[in-house]
């Protein structure tokens, strides 16, 4: 069997970095995509490799010729590669073709190499190598029955959303015999191209074998191997990550993105919090129902998206205004602020960052081991005159919670000697231990116009892809202020129609938030039983852990990665801890107990 790759594209998409270098030149993780499935190919007995070239052919084969290959390769050049498609490139390659059972790929592609044997060892002749379709994927689906035989190919122009799963993307590795080359394909594909030109594909002729009843042409579906089509930048980007060959590396780049794990359909993320258990599928039937209108109209301005905040939260329009998620309303009253201002660390570092002209006074509380209250807030803070004070509850990321009547001590505290609170809820619907713990009522903020409420709707109500949040104060210069200062359209249309939508559905949120503490329970009592591990009391959507066995916290956010692709927070770069801790989020019953049970086998190895 031979090895066939086209590789004559110019790769634009790639812009710059393929100007002097065609595109399987291009490097993830430090290695070129063609030396890398060059590489792979080289021990599995191939008779011979050949390569239909094109952009900067010359520059290719000189690079693959010092690679040091021991498998013979061959080279076709496709000359007009600028003005035709894969199709003629295969064409080009016709001699070779005809004369094996071959192994085509695309030069495009980075894949792990298991992949080749899950084809390779497949006992069919004339097989695609494919995957279920995920979102990410662009490009030639198929259609496959119970038997696995492909019954269709429908290309970009025919894909349907509304059958989408159905789909199975092709991975663009297809193993073919020679008799099957000889006897259909070819001329199949010589009718094809003279029919419709060399700007066409040559997927499109399969389209037309899979209807005949004379041969099989299987699907062989990927069991989860990691692969990726390298078409633009952003791909180049995604496959950084996805093919890290260091740890370290790999943690450090999925780290930087601050989410968007959708690209990662493997992963399970338990570094960001929201509620695994809203909204529920009726609410996002509501807006999916309404989708095509969303994207196609503008959304409201402050006013319409003022109203519809405090209609929610029961609150008048001038006490309240609505942000791009908590952290756009965070930026633009922290930037306000003059003077000094308290922080419990540690902390959420949003508030911190965003105040850098301040005079920070940090109160430690690794010496309570993260667990305060009221009364020590007061004793440190009481001789530091202080002009801000802020106070997350519950506490991110240590989830220390103080009920409400301790929270308006300290709000009387703070009042009495002229302290703005700037009080952070955005986990406060996840509270077990009292039903109303929130002071997010309109005769509350009239008493202290010295508080400050941010609260992110992203969190409880699990809808971070629509970027909500709000403040509420009785000061209304810096309601005022905020609104101003912020963007007209600062929040878009599906945040908008959710607000509009969302009281409908106050049961089901009162369901769900019932569940999940039933759920954050099991769960704490589950961790507590790995040893080495101590689990902190938390009231929020996330438990704190530390590691007492001698491993460190970034030894087990690597492992995780590495083998369960489970990805945590380690909180030990974080300012205020001493030691090894790690944070990890509540989510649905299965993937607690994966996470739980990947401790545990890390936790017992020496």
């Amino acid at each position: 069997m031979q090895a066939l790759i086209l590789a004559a594209g110019l790769g634009s998409r790639l812009g710059n970095l393929t100007e002097s270098q065609p595109k399987c030149m291009v490097e993830v993780d430090s290695v070129s995509m063609i030396e890398r499935m060059l590489q792979q190919l080289d021990h599995r007995d191939f008779t011979r490799i050949v390569i239909v070239d094109g952009y900067k052919n010359d520059t290719l084969e000189a690079f693959i010729t010092d690679m040091g290959i021991k498998t013979p390769i061959h080279f076709v050049t496709n000359e007009i590669y600028n003005k035709t498609n894969n199709i003629y490139s295969l064409m080009c390659a016709k001699d070779y073709f005809v004369e094996e059972d071959t192994l085509l790929l695309e030069s495009d592609l980075i894949f792990d190499e298991r992949l080749l044997d899950l084809i390779l060892t497949s006992p069919y002749e004339n097989a695609a190598l494919v995957d279920k379709y995920k979102a990410w994927m662009d490009g030639t689906v198929v259609q496959i029955d119970e038997n696995d035989d492909i019954t269709d190919f429908i290309g970009k122009n025919d894909f349907n959303y509304l059958q989408k799963e159905s789909y199975y993307k092709t991975i663009n590795i297809y193993k073919l015999s020679k008799k099957f080359i000889q006897d259909v394909y070819m001329p199949f594909l010589e009718a094809h191209m003279q029919s419709v030109g060399v700007n066409s594909y040559y997927e499109s002729a399969f389209k037309y074998i899979v209807n005949s009843d004379d041969f099989e042409f299987k699907a062989v579906v990927n069991n989860g191997i990691n692969w990726y089509e390298v078409d633009d930048k952003q791909d180049l980007d995604i496959a950084q990550v996805m093919f890290a060959s260091d740890i370290t590396r790999k943690l450090e780049l999925m780290q930087r993105r601050f989410g968007g794990y959708w690209r990662y359909p493997t992963l399970i993320d338990f570094c960001y919090l929201v509620n695994p258990f809203y909204p529920n599928q009726k609410l996002l039937d509501e807006i999916k129902s309404n989708f095509e209108r969303l994207v196609c109209d503008y959304p409201s301005g402050m006013g319409v998206n003022t109203l519809l905040a405090a209609k929610h939260f029961k609150l008048r329009e001038n006490q309240i205004v609505i942000g791009n998620g908590a952290a756009e309303l965070i930026k633009s009253l922290m930037e306000s602020l003059e003077g000094t201002m308290g922080v419990i660390t540690p902390t959420f570092e949003e508030y911190p960052n965003r105040c850098p002209h301040l005079n920070l006074i940090q109160f430690d509380t690794s010496k309570l081991d993260y667990q305060y209250h009221t009364d020590d807030i007061i004793s440190y803070f009481d001789d530091k005159k202080l002009d801000h004070l802020v106070l997350i509850n519950p506490d991110n990321p240590s989830g220390n919670y103080i009920k409400k009547d301790d929270v308006l001590r300290l709000l009387d505290w703070t009042s009495t000697n002229d302290i703005k609170l700037i009080l952070d809820e955005s986990f406060i619907d996840f509270v077990g231990i009292e039903s109303h713990g929130t002071l997010l009522q309109e005769d509350i903020l009239d008493k202290y116009p010295n508080l400050y409420l941010v609260k992110s709707i992203s969190k409880s109500y699990g809808v971070p892809g629509f970027r909500l949040g709000i403040l509420a104060t009785s000061d209304s210069d810096t309601i005022a202020f905020i609104k101003k200062d912020v963007s007209i359209w600062n929040i878009n249309s599906f945040g908008e129609y959710y607000m509009q939508i969302v009281d409908k559905y106050t049961k089901d949120f009162a369901v769900a938030m019932d569940k999940f503490r039933n759920v954050r329970a099991e769960y704490v009592y589950n961790l507590s039983k790995i040893p080495g591990i101590k689990v902190y009391p938390s009231q929020a959507n996330y438990i704190m852990l530390k590691i007492q066995n001698g491993k460190t916290a970034r030894y087990v956010t690597e492992r995780l990665l590495a083998d369960y692709d489970v990805f945590i927070k380690d909180l030990s770069p974080k300012s205020g801890f001493e030691g090894e801790y790690l944070r990890v989020a509540v989510k649905r019953p299965e993937e607690n107990n994966q996470l739980i049970n990947a401790l545990i086998t890390i936790m017992k190895e020496a």
